[in-house]
């Protein structure tokens, strides 16, 4: 990937050191000021501390040395020392024909866990983000040139599991899976629709029946200790749930190398607790058993980790280590990254102190990047019009039939198909433009809108590019290089594109998609701009034509990475 921070900010050091002043670590920004200059310098005060020196004579010195290199059109202070840089169209024009987009490969992997499905229940809204926001990081890291794995670690073995059995074994006392003397399940018929039906009526009968709870704590207990007929049951449901699961997922355009879940750490919790033991930092407390993670310099209290309940019981935190050790021993990953909601920020909090304690991961980055809720248009949590928790298969209908109104009448064939990429762009674009961990409001009419900032609109630019590009190629039109920069709306796009890798780098180190988001809405209003100003397939000037229609396909490719990163796919017409 070309950098063109890293030329600007290796060039601004040079101008420091030659003038005898330490220049190590020189920090470049977009300037604040466009009408003064592209970028800025905001370094020279503390050098001026430093060397106890006027910061003006400091700036005037380096700025003398940076009029010479031609790389610049115009060089200046400002204020008290802030060095202004304009950069000449040469060298704007010669870096924008340097073809290199791509990363070299880093021999590191990035394990993420993210998407967070339960088995035997429907994804709904709450699932939605971290979906969005884990399948977009991986597609970075990726991007990037780091090896990853991703996995959804479902939740396939816990009280909810057994709820859904217990109600099972009484609506349908004789299925096989109940009565040891039959073993032929070929008549039973479970289907997810009555999955979906049967775990909140058991929830809420839990709730309400101390001895309905009671029955469906031994019927976990049961599962879990793989009971015959119990377990068979538990692997159908697994089965029917896994699919409608992948299916919403596909829908979404997220893929999971793994779908592992607590069942399987909960097979290696035996070893992992020798493993701990071995460590010597399990303690007893009030007949449990704990892991002490406070430290002194904490400023909210950190409980101990429960690890063992006092009824022997294992706990979700228990699974959670499990699942590291796991993946240390089968995977030995250099960072494991989290998606989760960042109310769960306690719980990875202890995990992560545990794991380190028990030398689980002394040389692994552990990441939880926790986000904020989405809520409807009212602020309020997404909710059905009877007060119910949205599902998110509803939600992406409702989505689609917005963008179907809005798709033009002309197109009948793949309407269906076109309608549905809309629908997941405008909300996994919706999804990903505020920063992470902040919770917002999505609202459909807004977000279905092809102006704005909107995965439409940002679809209906994109492909307006691709048809300008192909009907070039039918006129047998050729374009490989930019030859000058002929007015305010190329070098507009030309500056903006410099800052690819400044934006990537950037989303990469704080684990958000907000700023991919903001760029690509600001180079696309920029190029639709630039598109409006200039009337490029019938422009006579050849030199001008070919610089434009070059402009038009890096923006293109440009637009087609970062959408792919955020795992939005581009239809072919709207």
């Amino acid at each position: 990937m070309k950098k063109f921070y890293k030329i600007l900010e290796d060039k601004v050091a040079k101008a420091i050191q030659d003038c005898h002043y330490d220049g190590e670590e020189v920090t470049v920004l977009e300037s604040a000021r466009p009408d003064l200059g592209d970028y800025q310098f905001n370094g020279i005060m503390p050098m001026a501390k430093k060397y106890h020196k006027s910061p003006i004579e400091i700036a005037n010195e380096v700025v003398e040395v940076l009029k010479k290199d031609d790389f610049f059109k115009d060089v200046s202070v400002a204020g008290p020392g802030f060095i202004n840089l304009t950069i000449s169209n040469k060298a704007l024009v010669d870096f924008a024909n340097i073809d290199d987009y791509g990363y070299a490969p880093k021999n590191q992997l990035i394990f993420l866990d993210y998407g967070g499905a339960n088995v035997a229940k429907s994804l709904h809204v709450g699932h939605l983000r971290s979906a969005n926001i884990g399948e977009a990081l991986k597609r970075l890291c990726n991007y990037l040139g780091y090896k990853t794995i991703s996995d959804t670690h479902l939740g396939d073995f816990g009280r909810p599991l057994g709820l859904v059995i217990l109600e099972l074994s009484k609506r349908y006392p004789e299925w096989p899976y109940f009565n040891p003397s039959n073993h032929d399940d070929s008549d039973v018929c479970i289907t997810n629709e009555l999955l979906e039906e049967v775990y909140p009526f058991a929830s809420l009968k839990a709730k309400e029946d101390e001895e309905y709870l009671k029955e469906a704590q031994e019927m976990t207990k049961r599962l879990q200790d793989h009971e015959k007929g119990i377990y068979d049951l538990w692997l159908k449901i697994m089965e029917v749930s896994k699919k409608s699961i992948k299916n919403i997922y596909d829908q979404l355009n997220t893929n999971f190398d793994l779908y592992k879940g607590e069942s399987d750490a909960e097979e290696v919790v035996p070893e992992l607790l020798k493993y701990l033991d071995k460590q010597n930092i399990v303690k007893e407390s009030e007949g449990a058993k704990v892991i002490e993670v406070s430290k002194e310099d904490d400023k909210l209290e950190i409980p101990p980790m429960l690890l063992i309940k006092s009824d022997g019981g294992i706990l979700y935190s228990t699974t959670e280590l499990a699942t590291i050790y796991d993946r240390m021993q089968e995977y030995h990953p250099d960072e494991i990254w989290y998606v989760a909601d960042k109310r769960q920020n306690l719980h990875f909090t202890q995990v992560f102190r545990a794991s380190k304690k028990a030398h689980l991961t002394d040389d692994v980055n552990l990441v939880f990047a926790g986000f904020g809720t989405m809520n409807g248009s009212d602020g309020r949590p997404f909710k059905t019009r009877d007060g119910g928790v949205m599902r998110l298969e509803d939600l992406l209908s409702e989505v689609k039939n917005e963008c179907l109104k809005r798709l033009n009448e002309n197109i009948t064939d793949e309407r269906d198909s076109i309608a549905e990429d809309l629908a997941i762009s405008a909300v996994k674009y919706a999804d990903m433009l505020p920063n992470r961990e902040t919770d917002y409001n999505f609202d459909i009419n807004k977000f279905c809108d092809l102006e704005g900032k909107t995965g439409p609109y940002i679809l209906y630019s994109t492909i307006r590019m691709k048809s300008l590009l192909n009907k070039a190629n039918e006129k047998g039109l050729k374009y490989q290089k930019i030859n000058n920069i002929y007015n305010n709306y190329d070098r507009e796009l030309l500056l903006i594109l410099n800052n690819l890798d400044s934006i990537l780098m950037k989303s990469f180190a704080s684990k958000s998609l907000n700023d991919i988001t903001e760029y690509l809405y600001r180079l696309t209003s920029s190029y639709n701009r630039f598109y409006t100003e200039n009337i490029i397939l019938t422009e006579e000037d050849n030199l001008k034509q070919e610089s434009w229609l070059y402009l038009t396909s890096i923006v293109y490719k440009i637009n087609s990475i970062l959408l792919d990163i955020l795992a939005i796919k581009v239809p072919c017409k709207m």
